[in-house]
C-alpha cells in the first residue's frame, strides 16, 4: 500500500460558462497517483441552483495557487504530486477524457468512492493531471464550489 494524501479546493464559481476550476492535481515524472475518493459541493446559503461538477484529464497545466496536501498518515513522506487551487488561468483539458460528471443541486453534496481497482490514475507526466471544475447550468448564481480528493502514491 502506498502513501495517502488529501487536499481541498474552494473556488468562486460565476454564473454560466466558462467553467471555474476548483482543484487541479498535477502529475510528476517519478510517480503516478490513484484517486480513490472525491467529494464536491457548495459553500453558500441554500438555493435551488444546479451545478455540473466534472473530473477531467488535463494535458497542459493551468495557473493557480500551489497548496500542500495533507498526509493521512503522519509518518508518510511529503506528497510527490502537485496541487493547484484557485486557478486564474484554466488548464487545457482533454475533451474526450471526462472521467466523472455529476449534476449537484446547491443544497446537496456528492461523494464518489472508487471500487477496488477502479481508481482514477494520474499520469506520471509533469504536464498532465486531473482537474475538477464546476459549471452553473442555470446561469444565475455566483457561489463557492468545494472539492476534496484523496489519493494514493
Amino acid at each position: 500500500m502506498g502513501d495517502r494524501f488529501s487536499v481541498k479546493g474552494l473556488q468562486t464559481t460565476v454564473a454560466g460558462p466558462p467553467a471555474d476550476y476548483t482543484l487541479e492535481l498535477d502529475g510528476v515524472v517519478t510517480t503516478r497517483g490513484k484517486i480513490y475518493d472525491i467529494v464536491v459541493g457548495m459553500e453558500a446559503a441554500p438555493a435551488d441552483v444546479t451545478f455540473i461538477h466534472t473530473v477531467q484529464r488535463l494535458n497542459a497545466l493551468g495557473t493557480g495557487t500551489a497548496t500542500t496536501p495533507g498526509k493521512l498518515d503522519n509518518d508518510s513522506p511529503a506528497a510527490l504530486l502537485q496541487v493547484q487551487v484557485n486557478n486564474t488561468v484554466e488548464p487545457t483539458y482533454v475533451a474526450t477524457a471526462k472521467l466523472l460528471e455529476v449534476a449537484v443541486n446547491q443544497r446537496a453534496t456528492f461523494r464518489w468512492v472508487a471500487a477496488p481497482g477502479g481508481e482514477l490514475l494520474v499520469a506520471a507526466i509533469a504536464t498532465a493531471g486531473i482537474g475538477i471544475f464546476a459549471l452553473d447550468v442555470v446561469g444565475a448564481a455566483t457561489i463557492d464550489t468545494f472539492a476534496q480528493i484523496h489519493w494514493e502514491e
